[in-house]
């Protein structure tokens, strides 16, 4: 795991959203994409928290099912004003990536 930027002042419900963006995205790569290694960054910088997860899985087929588990990603991300996207990388595997806010907002 890499991380980088203050993510000591998180707001809480950033934390969570994060912590079951990431853990969502590892059941999907050890489940579904027989993944062997999986990286996970988390980056803080000025009012935004992103979250990359990377895996060298079998990545995302084109026209592929939609499942619950995806779909939460992206409505936790989305509830806090953010976003959340799934993709497959070049070369094979599969990158989740999540924008949440690192700003309490008021």
């Amino acid at each position: 795991m890499d991380t980088a930027g203050d993510l000591a002042v998180l707001p809480a419900a950033s934390e969570v959203a994060a912590y079951r963006i990431v853990c969502e995205a590892l059941v999907n790569a050890a489940r579904h994409a027989d993944a062997g290694t999986c990286e996970v960054r988390l980056t803080a910088t000025g009012s935004e928290l992103e979250v990359e997860v990377l895996d060298d899985g079998r990545g995302v087929r084109p026209g592929a099912l939609i499942g619950v588990g995806l779909v939460g990603m992206r409505e936790r991300a989305e509830e806090l004003g953010g976003s959340c996207s799934v993709t497959s990388r070049d070369g094979g595997g599969t990158r989740v990536h999540a924008v949440l806010p690192a700003e309490a907002t008021r």
